[in-house]
Order: structure tokens, then sequence, then C-alpha cells
């Protein structure tokens, strides 16, 4: 395929001479690999321009980002729902509203207010609640820190853990990363995208340019190929000064440029065989010398939790429950690195026949898409061939496998299908016994550090006490959700993104380095987000009862479920509002809300 650029545009035509991509069987014709190199030729140009800029022209220059994203947001949801083989306005398009222009404008707000604060002599860390998490850890209170996240999102809060030893002060000096040298150029990097959500390839761009100082070429996964034109405008004004630019292409132009010598750095949103590739070659065998030659940072995803810790819950407590897990995997059909795969439950909890009925009735209701992603058949027959048992519903495209004795719970562990297969394993235990066995199993067993879930009620969280929150800090995941889902910590802007630290080339698990991160805060070991265990209105006489551990929510049904009625009309109600700000708008989207 061509890129598209502007660059490639002004290219004479040339002789479609080939020439081997590096690392790759696979072959590019010179005249693209001359439109690549033009390319980095403007980023270069525009590398030296970046450094020139004030933190408040850089401030300024979100904004006007932010002015574009708005402008095409409709237009972006419609391609993104149109990509996944559905119809602009479907009934699930909310997902590609809130995974695409509503993630990307609350990242751009935040980084602006980050700026601003910087531009004037303030910290990021101001205003925001700092104190101690277990293990000697510093932990920043990020979400929410203004009056729309406290009404729109009640009841839902966010942390940033730092690593162990991490001082208040330390915090504060190295809070703003790049930008606290904003003179110093970074070069220019790559950004290889994800293929799977829209909001990542411009998350990850953004990054790049402001905790890095580094100016972006963007090389599109072929998947959104069709979103390059939204793409293109809404990053206008950081494409027009040469701070970004953008490119299609398959496995040969990923070869090209992740073997260029004028790219400082590598960025991927993908998989870890696809990781190895890059580093280690295309065979992935011998890890002494890698054929990288330029730091790599990556988001690889992995094979996520949903510890469901064993308490009294009432019929509509089973029911909400097991509808938030079908949503952990069914959301985007599965093809999500954050999707929960594997449910732990306690065999000895009373409730546990209930709660799984209850589980199976809500992942066969769940509406019926489209399984898209390239390879998901190959690997919906690889779950069917390994559990010939499971419980196959919607025409043989989503299945649930509760692992027995006998059965090898290793392919649902340790395989990260990226297609709607749900595990569900069993351990002994309730309490604090089990939650300990539970954190040990996901830790131990399954593959993967990015995001773990954890369900719980108030009242057994209480009786647990400091031993919950000891739990939580075992638990060896760069992002954790507690009675929400990890895609709450994804789409908060102050919130960090990434897998565990101490991941290395060699044994890369769910990758390198973090992405979001508004506030701009280094030394980061994970994020923790808490949501309320019951909806809005039996959330009320959980904050009545217990104050210090359950927060109110106005939402009956957050608009992410895959049971929401009317989630594709507040996810864009939402949106717009973020863009527009206009009140009737925004009351028009809760009173959607509340039927949903």
């Amino acid at each position: 395929m061509s890129p598209t650029s502007s660059a490639a545009a002004k290219t004479p035509a040339k002789p479609r001479t080939k020439k081997a991509a590096a690392g790759t069987g696979a072959t590019l014709p010179d005249e693209e690999r001359a439109a690549l190199d033009a390319d980095i030729d403007r980023l270069e140009e525009g590398s030296r321009v970046w450094a020139a800029l004030t933190l408040d022209q850089r401030a300024r220059l979100l904004g006007r980002v932010r002015d574009a994203v708005g402008t095409v947001a409709q237009e972006w949801a419609d391609a993104a729902t149109m990509s996944k083989g559905l119809e602009p306005g479907h009934a699930l398009s909310g997902e590609e509203w809130l995974g695409g222009p509503y993630a990307v404008i609350g990242l751009l707000d935040a980084l602006r207010e980050t700026l601003e604060a910087l531009a004037i002599g303030k910290n990021p860390l101001d205003g925001v609640k700092l104190d101690q998490a277990p293990g000697g850890r510093l932990r920043a209170h990020t979400f929410p820190l203004n009056g729309t996240e406290k009404f729109l999102l009640s009841g839902f809060t966010g942390e940033v853990w730092f690593e162990p030893g991490v001082t208040a002060a330390e915090a504060r000096r190295e809070a703003g990363l790049g930008q606290l040298t904003p003179t110093q150029p970074g070069g220019v990097g790559l950004v290889l995208g994800a293929g799977n959500v829209t909001s990542i390839p411009v998350a990850d761009v953004l990054y790049e340019l402001f905790a890095h100082n580094r100016v972006a070429l963007l090389k599109v996964n072929p998947t959104q190929d069709s979103l390059v034109p939204v793409f293109e405008r809404a990053l206008a004004p950081l494409i027009e000064p040469g701070f970004v630019r953008i490119v299609r292409g398959g496995a040969a132009t990923g070869a090209y440029l992740t073997s260029h010598p004028r790219l400082v750095h590598v960025h991927i949103t993908g998989s870890a065989a696809t990781f190895d590739a890059i580093v280690w070659g295309p065979d992935a065998g011998g890890r002494e010398t890698p054929k990288l030659k330029v730091p790599i940072t990556a988001e690889l995803g992995g094979v996520s939790p949903i510890i469901v810790v064993p308490g009294a819950w009432s019929a509509a407590d089973l029911k909400y429950q097991a509808e938030h897990v079908a949503t952990m995997r069914l959301v985007n059909a599965g093809h999500n690195c954050i999707a929960g795969q594997v449910v732990i439950v306690s065999s000895d909890w009373p409730q546990r026949a209930e709660f799984l009925h209850r589980l199976h009735e809500a992942y066969a209701a769940a509406p019926e898409r489209p399984v898209w992603y390239p390879r998901s058949d190959e690997r919906l027959g690889a779950a069917a061939s390994s559990y010939p048992d499971a419980a196959w519903s919607a025409d043989h495209t989503r299945a649930i496998v509760e692992v027995k004795d006998g059965d090898d719970p290793a392919p649902v562990e340790t395989i990260e299908y990226f297609a709607p297969i749900l595990g569900v394993v069993e351990l002994g235990g309730t309490g604090q016994e089990f939650l300990d066995a539970a954190v040990a199993h996901a830790n131990d067993k399954l593959t993967g550090t990015l995001g773990a879930n954890v369900l719980i009620d108030p009242a057994t969280e209480a009786a647990l006490g400091d031993g919950f929150e000891r739990a939580i800090a075992e638990l060896r995941y760069g992002d954790i959700a507690i009675n929400t889902w990890t895609a709450f910590n994804f789409l908060t802007a102050r919130l960090t993104w990434g897998g565990y630290p101490g991941a290395t080339l060699a044994d890369v698990s769910s990758g390198i380095g973090v992405v979001h991160n508004a506030l701009l805060l280094d030394r980061v070991e994970r994020s923790v987000a808490r949501g309320p265990f019951r909806p809005f209105p039996r959330s009320v006489g959980d904050k009545l009862r217990l104050l210090s551990l359950s927060k109110g929510t106005i939402l009956p049904t957050p608009p992410w479920f895959v049971s929401s009625r009317t989630g594709a009309e507040v996810s864009a109600g939402l949106t717009r509002y973020l863009v527009d700000g206009k009140l009737p708008g925004l009351v028009a989207t809760l009173t959607k809300a509340m039927q949903a």
C-alpha cells in the first residue's frame, strides 16, 4: 500500500523497483521508501520547531487540536463503527464514541491543563491529594479533579501509585517529564498504531510529543486505514507544522521504518509476538543481541483476571455484576487488550452456582456483533479444540469455558484469545483466604500484567479492612479496577496505562512504559480505579450505610455496559457535551442515561 502523506504527493514517480525490507521477506517499492524518507525529513524539521515553542504555545496548540477533534467527532464514530461491520448509529456505536473522540478530548483537556500550570510556574500535582498506599508507596488521587468529573462520573475515583520509596518531594519535582525541559528536542519517533481501538494511535502520538518531546511518525494498523482521513483532519494542527506524519502500510513498511537509521525510538501497541519480531527478528530466535537498535516502549495486553470476592449478594447484585463481567469480555467483540478473560470465583461461595447461571444468561443475551478482528476465527477454533465442553452462544461466536477437574487450564490462562472466550476458574476459601489465593493465582498463572478487575460488595470490603488494600497492593498489574472495569482506567486521562514495571526486551510481558498519564508523572507503578458496587438508585443506600467505602452514582447502568439500552445515545451525548459544553444537550443525555 502507498503511504498517505503530503510528502508522498510531491515525490516524483520512479520505476517500480523493489528492495527487501530489513527483517522480512516482504518488499517495499522504491517510491514508497522515498515517500517515507521525505516524511522523516519533514519531521526532523518539525522537531526543531517544536523545541522552539513555549509551553503556552503548546497549550494553545492542544486547544486547536481539540477543536479539530470536535469537528470530526461524528465522522470519527461513524467510520469506526463501519470499520467493524456495523452501520452508523448502530446500537453498539457508543463503544466507538467512548473509545474514539471522547477519550481523545479528555486527554487533550487534561494535557492542556498540565501545560498551562507548568507555563505559570505551578506543579501538575498542585491541588492533588497525596497519601500513603500499602508497601511504602506514595499515592496521588488524580480522579476526579473538577466538577464535571465529579458530577458525570460520581462514585468513580482513580489513584496513581508510585513505585515504592518515591517521596512526595520527588514526585512533585519530576512531574512534567519532557515539558520540564521543553527546549531539548527528542528527535523523531515511530508509533506503530493499534488496530482495535481508534483513540489509541492518537493518544500514543500525543504522549510522544508531550512526555518525551518527540515528534512522531504514525503508521496506522491496516485495520484502521479507513480512519486515516479522520485522523489527518483531527491532527491537522500538528501535521501542518511537521510535528506528526501519518502513513499507511503493511509488514514491509513497518520493517523498513523500525530499521530506519534516523528514527530514535519505537512505540508499539500490539502483541508480544509482534514486539519480539521487531526487537529480535522475525524468527525471534536468539535473544542475545537485539536487532532493533533504538529504545522501544510497548503496550501488549495479556490475560486479564476478574476476581469475584464472595459475599452476601442480592438477586439484583448477581444480575448486575453478571452483566458487568459480560461487558468486560464482549465490548468490541473481545478485541481489547484489557478484555476480562478469566473469572476467578470461590468454590465455597454459597451463591457461586447462581452467579454463574446469571453470567451465562447475560453472556448469551448480550447483543450479537461481528467478530471482526483478523484471525479471530482461528482463535475461536483453537478454544473449541481445547475445550470441547465450552458453552457457546450467539451463533457460535462466543463461549464460556468453565474449567473443571481434569481440564487443562493452561490455554485459557495463558493465551490472550483477543476474541469472545471467557474462562471461569474456581479456587477454595472465602474472605481474605480466597482473596489472597486469587491474587496469587492471577500473579502466577495468568499471562501478562496489564489489567486486573476485582468485584467486592461494600460489607465484605469493610470486613476485610486493611487486608483488602494489602491484597490490592500484591496484585502485579499496571492497572487495577475495583468494582469497575479497567477500561475506565484506559479512558481516564490522568491515570496511567501500561503493564506492571519490570518487563525487559527478552521477557516483555504486557509491555514497557506507560501512556496517557496527562499529569506527566514519573516512576509510576500502577493506577487504581474504584467504582460503585451497585448502580443508582441502590447505590444510595450503600452511601448512607458506608460513607467511607461506597460511593453513590447517578448512573443506573453505565453506558459502556453491553446491557445498556441507551449506550449509543448516551456515549454520543457525553462526547458532544465535552465538545460544546451545552447544558440542554447534557440534560437530554442524562435523561437517556436514566432509561438505560
